[in-house]
């Protein structure tokens, strides 16, 4: 199949200073429209017309208003420092325009965008894209091969970590044409690098040029996707105007998304003050991520008894990634993992889940939990294989038996679990003295659980609880968002509740997640501090995984590794999604993506 819908072509024989030596390569070339997976073939052919989940006859206009937790002081979302977490979870993908865009629909597979047709060769050293001519920034100036590179250039040396990393894994960029552009990969890089780099968003070189890129700044950036920033109300609001004119919105992968005329996101202190705001209407579209609201009775008001709120359950199918108090490593007190192991056995999900979240949630016992990604039994075939090499730094009964997170009876008495959990304290030199558990010093077990959104507080308290009767005095503290974001990217905490997402095509996000290198630079993912060869190797394993199998195998060996490593304390998740809404909004009804409903392709039905 791959070989009747794609052809083999040399690299350029004749090629232009700067470019690659004349080294032929094996291209394989995607004819325009075509689509590049991360392993396999793509879900749509080279001419489809539309994504299954989007309707190309949908209405334009409206407005789409949600909430957002935190507050933010800068429209930059490239950068470290301020308040960037949730703008970087608004600007990039609406104000600024990729090489590629993603199909929600299928694991990782990207359809052209800003280009039109790309190249990568099959051993993925390097990819070329061919610009679309009709791609232009809000401006009017049309997309160059000077303002991909200039992206890069920007972003590999001064953004975010994970950009760098990718930078560094570059050979060369070269610039072929105003609108051909070629990325050339060390040997060492991971498979996934040249999708990771089609999503990048593209920056405008000239713009740049006046305005630091490094810096924050409430300048709304020139960007060329499909809205641009309208009103801005610094800590209080972002507002996104649709691009009526805008070049990419007959593109097949855009053909029905993108149609409300206005997104508004209006920020919040807590979850609480923002589910009464929609209750008054203050927005119409919520995501309800506390399923004991949703069935407890906080969504009993009388908009949705006389049908003017609507509230919908969808199932999805990806993974849910880890949900889970981080322990920092960095910490002497939390360093040992028989000590981790036992906080994990202090936790009593079944009685936190009866009681405080309506029974509706299951237990995240897996860092790649509802899918197939989720290691399981024990290691056989070829996630023994990546294992074996490393039998004498693992734990013997990682090999033996399936890691478990035990159950309680979920009465709130827990005691089998807590009496194995003293053992453990026992045996890493903690002894009761006075019912406070102290080390060989006499020094108290103490520690903070760091937070910043209020609605897990009450589950921190729980487990705070839980852990006294080990003797531990843990207490709670909720900081708003500055202050939470300079400590967690400096790692400044005993233990965060954090969530790591993930997809069904993990890759070099896990690095920095869980590798070695990104332990002490600050402001990646890696909140506790884990420093393991093992994981390291198997973080390689994944990206380099050239197939399906391969990838099954060595993600379900870095699951195990990172279980039996004791670094999170699994809390819950759930495998559906729970949407509220005011008015009469349209959506395809008869698919539902893997990767849960997909709001861009939501409409207004509201006259």
């Amino acid at each position: 199949m791959r070989a009747a819908r794609l052809l083999l072509r040399l690299a350029l024989a004749v090629l232009l200073p700067g470019a690659l030596p004349a080294v032929a390569q094996t291209q394989v070339p995607a004819a325009a429209g075509g689509g590049i997976a991360m392993h396999g073939e793509p879900k749509y052919p080279a001419d489809f017309d539309h994504f299954a989940y989007a309707d190309p006859a949908a209405p334009k206009g409206g407005e789409l208003r949600q909430a957002v937790i935190g507050s933010f002081d800068t429209l930059n979302p490239f950068i470290i420092g301020g308040q960037t977490d949730q703008v970087r979870l608004i600007v990039p993908p609406y104000v600024f325009a990729s090489l590629m865009t993603r199909g929600w629909d299928e694991p990782f597979t990207l359809y052209p965008y800003v280009a039109d047709r790309a190249e990568m060769s099959e051993n993925r050293r390097q990819i070329t894209f061919h610009l679309n001519p009709k791609a232009v920034f809000h401006d009017g100036t049309p997309i160059t091969a000077d303002d991909v590179i200039f992206t890069w250039q920007a972003q590999g040396t001064k953004g975010l970590p994970n950009t760098r990393a990718i930078y560094g894994t570059m050979e060369g960029i070269d610039r072929i044409d105003d609108r051909t552009v070629r990325f050339r990969f060390k040997a060492e890089a991971a498979r996934e690098n040249p999708l990771v780099v089609a999503m990048q968003p593209i920056l405008s070189k000239a713009w740049y040029s006046g305005h630091p890129f490094d810096q924050p700044s409430l300048d709304p950036p020139l960007g060329a996707g499909p809205y641009r920033i309208g009103a801005v109300d610094p800590g209080r609001s972002i507002t996104l105007a649709r691009v009526k004119d805008w070049w990419a919105a007959d593109l097949p992968a855009m053909r029905g998304l993108y149609n409300f005329d206005t997104l508004r996101f209006d920020f919040y202190l807590d979850a609480d003050t923002a589910l009464e705001a929609f209750k008054a209407g203050a927005y119409n579209l919520r995501r309800e991520r506390d399923a004991e609201k949703w069935v407890g009775g906080a969504y009993d008001f009388p908009a949705v008894q006389d049908g003017r709120v609507t509230m919908l359950t969808l199932p999805h199918y990806r993974p849910v990634g880890m949900m889970g108090f981080a322990m920092n490593t960095r910490r002497p007190m939390f360093a040992d993992p028989r000590v981790r192991r036992a906080m994990i056995l202090a936790f009593d999900f079944e009685w936190v889940n009866k009681t405080l979240l309506g029974g509706q949630y299951k237990r995240d016992d897996s860092y790649f939990a509802n899918s197939a990604l989720a290691a399981t039994d024990t290691p056989k075939g070829a996630e023994l294989q990546l294992l074996e090499p490393f039998r004498d730094q693992l734990p013997p009964q990682l090999f033996t038996e399936p890691y478990v997170l035990p159950p309680s009876d979920g009465s709130g008495r827990n005691r089998e679990n807590l009496r194995a959990a003293q053992g453990l304290l026992a045996e890493a030199g903690w002894t009761i003295r006075d019912n406070v558990l102290v080390d060989g010093s006499g020094a108290p077990f103490r520690f903070e659980i760091l937070l910043q959104n209020k609605g897990y507080q009450r589950i921190a308290l729980a487990y705070a609880d839980q852990l006294r009767r080990l003797g531990i005095q843990a207490s709670v503290r909720l900081v708003e968002s500055a202050q939470y974001t300079n400590r967690v990217e400096t790692y400044d905490f005993d233990v965060i509740l954090n969530t790591w997402i993930s997809t069904l095509s993990p890759g070099v996000e896990q690095a920095r997640y869980w590798g070695s290198g990104s332990a002490d630079v600050p402001g990646t993912r890696n909140y506790p501090g884990v420093k393991s060869p093992v994981v390291d190797a198997m973080i390689k394993a994944v990206t380099a995984a050239s197939s399906q199998e391969e990838l099954q195998a060595a993600v379900h060996a870095l699951d195990r590794v990172l279980l039996w490593g004791n670094y999170v304390v699994p809390l819950y998740y759930l495998d559906r999604d729970y949407i509220a809404y005011w008015g009469n909004l349209g959506r395809v009804t008869t698919v539902n993506p893997t990767y849960g409903t997909v709001l861009e392709a939501w409409w207004s039905n509201d006259k």
